[in-house]
């Protein structure tokens, strides 16, 4: 594999002049080549390894790729892939929407590969900096290492679905890494799983930010990722347990739809702050339209789904007339520009939970339960309920119409759409209609970067198609 880690790059941005004073400097300054980093000169005490995990999230929004939000985020890019959006780009973004992409993309490489291995070495450095340690005191290094665990799994989890087979990485030797081989999805589920369980035992349910903002992960966040990667694998009854403590937590769902997307709403499980001095989220600067789309709109197939009455598409999408051409856009976040932070990017909430409990109820023939689940989400949206309106729905038609409340209660959000359709083996069916795509069965996987393979031949063979 090509030497894309490196050591952390630390931003003393807001959450770091709250926690660590002094300490960022001495945390940059180690003194030793960026691909061994000494854990043992990094973590001397609490404040630079919390200096070092903060420092991963603030890359995290910092970039503009994976999980930024941004132009080459995988909420944009494999948002493209699926169905919800028009690509209006020129450049090989425009390779997502055609569901074209070249084994060259720059946006696949970079900032998807690339950017997802950084945060998981960066993750491993911490895990390996913390289990170096002896000064670090014992309840710094649990939440540490539990959130380590949860990034790592967080990122394994969006590499695995989009290329399948990746290598596994859980070390900062950079020989070991530079020769790993791809694992099977099974083996990087079964890391995923693990990293997760320990993360839950690890973590506190509170937020570790003193003034309660949910933009660190604890144990419901685990807790949530580890429901959906349960649902992907089929197994419904674990999926079913944790979504259950999601949904018998604190948490609980905004009463109204403007709210949910505000920074610690009650229903957010796990936001990112956006960077310093921006403007507000990322998406929120992209999606909402002033003029001609540059990046995207709403497909009209999405719109139509939409059904009649429903408030999120009163509430959640906004619309635009030029010239005589109506454009719709995601309109979740309502900031396209304002220092003041109203809104934190979401990445994990409450309402994906009740989605999840219906789905892998309904697959375990607890249809009256289901819908309970998938009426919470409808009451929201002011629909009518099916408890009033079907409740002899079948199995068949009830996971059906979950798959409709999932497309569209999670639109513009982490490519939910995208990979909703590849893991129930509905993409083909889908996509083979979408408007100019070029869409082959093989395109449910992205390609593994040539230069990766071109620099360890053990990430062959390349995925199908490509």
């Amino acid at each position: 594999m090509k030497e894309i880690y490196r050591s952390t790059k630390i931003f003393c941005v807001i959450g770091c002049a709250m926690l660590l004073s002094s300490a960022c400097s001495d945390f940059l300054d180690v003194g030793v080549p960026s691909t061994q980093v000494s854990s043992s000169t990094v973590f001397q005490d609490d404040a630079t390894a919390n200096s070092a995990m903060i420092g991963i999230y603030s890359e995290m929004t910092s970039s503009s790729g994976f999980a930024s939000g941004g132009l080459s985020s995988i909420t944009l890019l494999s948002g493209k892939s699926g169905d919800d959006f028009i690509n209006y780009s020129q450049n090989e973004s425009a390779e997502f929407a055609a569901n074209e992409l070249s084994e060259n993309n720059s946006y696949v490489h970079s900032y998807i590969w690339q950017e997802g291995y950084t945060y998981i070495y960066d993750a491993n450095q911490v895990l390996e900096g913390l289990n170096g340690s002896s000064t670090i005191s014992p309840s710094i290094k649990q939440q540490l290492t539990g959130e380590a665990m949860f990034v790592r799994a967080f990122c394994y989890f969006y590499l695995v679905n989009l290329f399948g087979k990746v290598p596994l990485v859980t070390t900062t030797d950079y020989q070991v890494n530079s020769e790993a081989p791809r694992a099977s999805s099974e083996e990087v589920y079964e890391q995923i799983i693990g990293d997760l369980g320990n993360a839950k035992s690890l973590l506190a349910d509170n937020y570790a930010a003193s003034d309660g903002q949910k933009t660190r992960p604890n144990r419901l966040a685990a807790m949530a990722l580890l429901a959906r990667v349960y649902l992907y694998s089929k197994n419904y009854a674990a999926a079913e347990e944790e979504s259950t403590q999601l949904i018998e937590s604190d948490l609980a769902l905004e009463d109204n739809v403007d709210n949910v997307f505000l920074k610690n709403s009650s229903e957010a499980v796990w936001q990112l702050i956006p960077p310093t001095g921006s403007n507000n989220t990322k998406e929120g600067s992209i999606y909402i339209l002033t003029s001609t789309p540059t990046e995207i709109s709403l497909s009209d197939n999405l719109m139509n789904d939409f059904e009649e009455g429903d408030l999120r598409k009163s509430h959640w999408t906004g619309q635009i007339e030029v010239e005589g051409s109506m454009f719709f856009y995601p309109f979740k976040y309502r900031v396209k520009s304002g220092a003041t932070l109203t809104e934190y990017s979401m990445v994990l909430r409450l309402a994906e939970q009740y989605l999840i409990r219906a789905e892998a109820r309904a697959q375990q023939g607890k249809l009256a339960e289901a819908i309970q689940d998938v009426d919470a989400i409808r009451y929201r949206a002011g629909l009518l309920l099916y408890q009033n309106i079907n409740p002899q729905i079948s199995q068949t038609d009830l996971l059906m119409a979950i798959e409709h409340e999932r497309r569209i209660e999670l639109f513009g959000e982490w490519g939910h759409r995208w990979l909703d359709l590849k893991r129930t083996g509905r993409a083909d069916e889908v996509l083979r209609n979408k408007p100019l795509s070029s869409w082959e069965q093989t395109d449910d996987l992205y390609p593994v970067p040539l230069s990766e393979i071109q620099n360890n031949a053990n990430l062959l063979p390349q995925n199908p198609g490509y």
